[in-house]
């Protein structure tokens, strides 16, 4: 769907948003490319978050965050930032370029009761600190998790156990993985077409720019269409819990929301 947040960035909501509300812990993807600054100057000035994370993951261009911890830096191109916003902060996410493609995505993951309340704190990782793990024809950047071949990423979050990957393949070249049976999984498609294999012995084809939800099982298995693709493979620990949300608050009950927007107008995060 499309959509407009911060100031005006013109950005794809691909979970959160009326036919796709949440995939349990995933509560939002939202997918953004244009090289059209109009499009993504305004940036996102200063707002909260309560309840939960925010994974910012950019592809192309540079964005500088500050927060009112006085935290700030800037992700480049193939950087990951895993901000866990907890009981509270308030930052800011503005393009570090006047032109040129800014492309990335940014999913919001849940938070159990229990921890909605931690400390905030950042994983931050530049493209060198993200392994690149190579196969026949494959090319696995690993943010995140584990993989079948004993490649780990750099952000640890033993709470939802994410794994977040960015495949690249040659064409006609197959790629699997294993997936936790008990966890919620998608494709999103950067480019080029994706195969992937279902349990009746056919395949869905998997397009630029969409995404697709897996079904429960303990491997995913997908062939390259003809001109090659790049696609995320993310899944996580569903949480199995009440989620109410409003704007950038995601809590359990309707009294923790309206006490995180008193907390945020009182000046408390």
């Amino acid at each position: 769907m499309p959509a407009t947040d911060g100031a005006g960035v013109e950005l794809v909501r691909m979970i959160g948003q009326p036919s796709l509300d949440m995939l349990d812990p995933f509560l939002l993807l939202d997918a953004f490319r244009s090289d059209n600054p109009d499009d993504y100057i305004a940036g996102f000035p200063p707002h909260p978050h309560r309840g939960f994370e925010t994974v910012t993951y950019l592809l192309n261009g540079r964005m500088r965050h500050k927060d009112n911890t006085g935290r700030e830096g800037v992700i480049e191109p193939g950087g990951i930032q895993w901000m866990t916003a907890g009981r509270g902060i308030v930052h800011s996410e503005m393009p570090e370029q006047e032109d040129g493609l800014l492309e990335g995505f940014q999913l919001w993951v849940n938070l159990p009761a229990d921890h909605k309340m931690d400390q905030p704190g950042y994983q931050e990782y530049s493209a060198e600190h993200i392994p690149l793990e190579t196969r026949d024809g494959a090319e696995v950047r690993v943010i995140t998790g584990t993989t079948c071949q004993g490649t780990s990423g750099p952000v640890v979050q033993p709470l939802t156990e994410p794994l977040y990957l960015d495949v690249s393949l040659q064409p006609g070249k197959a790629f699997k993985e294993m997936i936790d049976r008990e966890h919620n999984a998608f494709i999103y498609g950067i480019e080029g077409e994706t195969l992937v294999e279902s349990t009746a012995s056919d395949t869905a084809t998997v397009g630029k720019d969409q995404l697709a939800i897996l079904s429960q099982g303990d491997e995913v298995r997908v062939t390259a269409g003809d001109h090659g693709s790049r696609f995320l493979l993310i899944s996580g620990k569903p949480l199995r819990e009440a989620v109410v949300r409003g704007g950038p608050f995601v809590m359990n009950t309707h009294q923790q929301l309206r006490q995180a927007m008193l907390d945020y107008q009182s000046g408390n995060f």
